[in-house]
C-alpha cells in the first residue's frame, strides 16, 4: 500500500514530461552541451552573437551551473576557434604562483626558475584564455591583469624584454563582484574592463527542462545499459539541485553503478536528494517514517539481506539499521549465521 502511494506520488505528473520542448545538443569543445529550457536558449543565441567580438566576457553564476562550458561556447563560435584554448583556476592556485603562471618567467626569476617558462597569455596567443574563479586574484595581480587586458606589453618575472600578446579573456566567478569591490578585496575598473559583456548562467532549479536531458546524458555516458524510470526523473525534476548541474551529473552517476544493468528506481538516488524530495512533499512525521522504512527495506533486499552492505549503501552505521530492521520485524540472515 505505502510503496504504490509512494510511486504513484512521483508518476503523477510523468505525463506532462512529453510536453517538454525537444532538447538541443551539440558538442563544444568535445563536450556535449545539452539544453531545452527558453533561458538557455536565449544564452545560447545571446554566446553566438557575442562569440564574434574580441570583447572580454564576464561569466556568473553559481556554482556548478555549467559557467565553464559558456566559456568553451564562446571560444568555439569565435573567430578563434582554432587556435589555443586556454584555461586556469586562480582560486586553485597558491597567490605566490599565480603571477607566474599568467604572466611567465625568466630563467633565473627565483629559486628554482632552471628555465625559462612562457605564461597563460603567451601559451593563448591568437586564442582564448579563461580566468575562473577570477574574484579570487589578489590586488597586486589584479593591477598587472588589468594593464594586459588594455593592450600594453608586460614583462616575465625577472625579465628585461617586453612581450606583447593577441588574446581574448573571459573570466568567470560564482561570487558577488559588486560585494567583494564594496570591501575593496576587487578593483572597480578591473571589474568594468572584464564585464564588457557580462553573461549570467540560470541555476537548475530555475531550468527544470534541463533536467531531463541532462540526466540522460550523463547516464548514457556513465552507465549505458541503465535507464531511469518515470518516478525516479520526477524525483530529480522536484529536486532543488543546490550543487547545479554538477551535483545532478554525481546522482546521476551513483545511481547508475547502483542500479547497474536495470532501470533506476527512486531506491538508487542518494538519500539527500529522496531526504529533501519528501521532506517538502511528505512533511507529516508519519510519511516521513514510512519514506525511511522503503528506502532501507529496499538496500537491506539489493545487498542479499545484509544488514552491513545495506547501511553502508545508505551511509548509516550497521548498529542504526539493525535497530530499524529488528523495529520492522526483520531478521538479518548473515547476523544470525555469525
Amino acid at each position: 500500500m505505502i510503496e504504490r502511494e509512494v510511486m504513484a506520488y512521483f508518476s503523477s505528473k510523468v505525463n506532462m514530461m512529453s510536453l517538454a520542448p525537444q532538447p538541443h545538443d551539440e558538442s563544444v569543445l568535445g563536450k556535449h552541451f545539452v539544453f531545452a529550457s527558453a533561458s538557455m536558449r536565449e544564452l545560447v543565441r545571446t554566446v553566438q552573437q557575442v562569440a564574434a567580438s574580441n570583447a572580454a566576457v564576464l561569466i556568473t553564476g553559481e556554482s556548478g551551473s555549467g559557467k565553464e562550458l559558456i566559456a568553451r561556447a564562446l571560444h568555439q563560435f569565435s573567430p578563434r576557434a582554432h587556435n589555443p584554448w586556454i584555461d586556469i583556476n586562480a582560486g586553485a592556485l597558491p597567490e605566490h604562483l599565480v603571477e607566474s603562471e599568467l604572466f611567465g618567467y625568466e630563467k633565473g626569476a627565483f629559486s628554482g626558475a632552471e628555465t625559462t617558462k612562457p605564461g597563460l597569455f603567451e601559451l593563448a596567443h591568437t586564442g582564448t584564455l579563461f580566468l575562473d574563479e577570477i574574484g579570487e586574484l589578489e590586488p597586486r595581480t589584479q593591477v598587472k591583469l588589468l594593464r594586459v587586458l588594455d593592450g600594453t606589453p608586460y614583462y616575465r618575472l625577472g625579465g628585461v624584454h617586453k612581450v606583447s600578446v593577441d588574446v581574448r579573456v573571459i573570466a568567470a566567478t560564482c561570487r558577488d563582484l559588486g560585494e567583494v569591490m564594496q570591501g575593496g578585496a576587487f578593483r572597480r575598473e578591473l571589474y568594468y574592463r572584464l564585464s564588457q559583456i557580462h553573461l549570467q548562467v540560470p541555476p537548475l532549479r530555475e531550468r527544470p527542462e534541463d533536467i531531463q536531458p541532462l540526466a540522460e546524458l550523463f547516464l548514457q555516458e556513465s552507465a549505458p545499459a541503465s535507464t531511469l524510470s518515470a518516478e525516479a526523473l520526477n524525483a530529480l525534476q522536484r529536486y532543488s539541485w543546490p550543487g547545479n548541474v554538477r551535483e545532478l551529473k554525481n546522482a546521476v552517476v551513483t545511481a547508475g553503478v547502483l542500479a547497474g544493468v536495470r532501470e533506476i528506481s527512486l531506491g538508487d538516488l542518494p538519500k539527500e536528494i529522496l531526504a529533501r524530495v519528501c521532506a517538502s512533499h511528505w512533511a507529516t512525521p508519519t510519511r516521513l517514517k514510512e519514506m525511511e522504512q522503503q528506502m532501507i527495506v529496499q538496500a537491506f533486499m539489493k545487498t542479499g539481506g545484509s544488514s552491513q552492505l545495506a547501511a553502508a549503501m545508505l551511509g548509516i552505521s550497521k548498529r542504526t539499521i539493525s535497530r530499524k530492521l529488528k523495529r520492522y520485524g526483520i531478521e538479518d540472515a548473515h547476523d544470525k549465521a555469525a
